[in-house]
C-alpha cells in the first residue's frame, strides 16, 4: 500500500522554544518526499523522525524569512554528504534567489548531487519532472514575496471486483482492459467504465506565512490535508494582520469555507505556552479533524473518499 502521510519537524513561528524547533514538515507521497520550509534544526529533527537525506525528492521553500529557510544550508549539505543519487527539486519565490545562492553556499562542502534550482516567478504549475502529480504555487499576502503549495493527484478510476466477477473477468485479461479502455470478450465488447468507478485524486495544500487573501482560499479548496499557519489566536487578530499572519479561527473558517477534510494547525507564536485557545477559536468554525501540530508528529493522508454508493 502506499504511504502518504505528513511529518512534522518543527512548529514554531519565529522563536523556537524547548518544545518546539523552528518550522520544517515532510510530506511522504508514495514514492517521493517532499520538504517544505527547512528552519533551523531541520537537518537534527529529521534524524529524530528517521527521515534520512535519500528520502528527499523536493524541497519546498515558502518565502525567505530565517525560520522558514535558514535550515536549507544544513540540508543542501546533507544530501551532499549522503551523496543522494537522483536529483532534487528546490522551489522557491524568484525574488529571494539571492538567499538561496547564499544559503546553498553558505560554507565549503563537496558537491556530490544534483540540485535542480526552481525559482518561481508567477503562481501557477511548476514543474515536477517523474511526478505522478501536479504541483501548483499561489501567491501568499506577506511582507516578503511567499507563495503557497498545492498537490493535487489526477481523478482516476477504481476497478470494482463484483463488475469484474458478474462479466467473467479475471488475470491478464483485467490488466489488458486497464490497459486498453475496452475487450472483446465472447464477441461483447466491455469498456472500463462498466467495470470501475470514478476514484478522486487527493488534495495537499500548505499554507504557510500569509493574511488573509484570495491565495489562501484557493490553495485550501478541497484540501484531504490542509496545513495552515495559526500564529495567533483571535484575540490577537490585529497582531495577526499587521505582521501578515492567521489567527486559528480565520484559518478553521478557511478550512470550512473550503471543504477542506483534516486541518492542521501549526507555526505557533512562542507567547503561547499552551494551545487550548487556538483550538476553541478553531472549533467555532470547523467540525472535522483538527491537529494541533507537535515536533516529531506523524499525520497520515486521510483515506480516498468516495462518493455515495461508490465503496470504500
Amino acid at each position: 500500500m502506499s504511504q502518504r502521510e505528513l511529518v512534522v519537524l518543527g512548529t514554531a513561528s519565529q522563536v523556537p522554544t524547548r518544545h518546539r524547533n523552528h518550522n520544517g514538515y515532510l510530506l511522504r507521497w508514495d514514492g517521493e518526499g517532499l520538504l517544505f520550509d527547512p528552519g533551523e534544526g531541520t537537518q537534527r529533527q529529521m534524524l529524530h523522525a528517521g527521515v534520512s537525506a535519500t528520502q528527499l525528492t523536493r524541497i519546498a521553500v515558502t518565502h525567505f524569512h530565517g525560520d522558514h529557510s535558514l535550515g536549507l544550508a544544513g540540508v543542501i549539505q546533507r544530501i551532499n554528504l549522503d551523496r543522494v543519487p537522483h536529483p532534487v527539486d528546490v522551489y522557491f519565490p524568484a525574488s529571494g534567489e539571492v538567499y538561496f545562492e547564499r544559503l546553498r553556499h553558505a560554507t565549503a562542502f563537496h558537491e556530490t548531487a544534483v540540485l535542480r534550482p526552481r525559482p518561481i516567478d508567477e503562481p501557477g504549475p511548476l514543474p515536477v519532472p517523474g511526478a505522478r502529480f501536479a504541483l501548483d504555487a499561489v501567491r501568499l499576502s506577506h511582507p516578503v514575496e511567499s507563495f503557497g503549495y498545492r498537490l493535487s493527484e489526477p481523478d482516476g478510476r477504481r476497478l470494482v471486483p463484483e463488475r469484474l466477477a458478474a462479466l467473467g473477468l479475471a488475470g491478464p485479461e483485467v490488466g489488458r482492459l486497464q490497459h486498453q479502455g475496452a475487450l472483446e470478450v465472447d464477441g461483447r465488447r466491455i469498456t472500463l467504465d462498466e467495470v470501475s468507478e470514478p476514484r478522486p485524486g487527493q488534495r495537499f495544500a500548505f499554507v504557510m506565512d500569509t493574511r488573509l487573501c484570495a491565495g489562501v482560499h484557493e490553495l485550501a479548496e478541497g484540501a484531504d490535508l490542509l496545513v495552515i499557519e495559526a500564529t495567533f489566536t483571535d484575540a490577537d487578530a490585529r497582531l495577526a494582520e499587521d505582521h501578515g499572519h492567521l489567527t486559528a479561527g480565520q484559518a478553521a473558517k478557511v478550512a470550512a469555507e473550503a471543504g477542506a477534510r483534516t486541518l492542521v494547525l501549526t507555526h505557533f507564536s512562542q507567547r503561547y505556552p499552551d494551545l487550548g485557545q487556538h483550538l476553541a477559536d478553531a472549533r467555532k468554525h470547523f467540525d472535522g479533524p483538527i491537529v494541533l501540530a507537535e515536533d516529531l508528529l506523524r499525520v497520515p493522508v486521510p483515506p480516498r473518499q468516495y462518493r455515495p454508493g461508490e465503496g470504500p
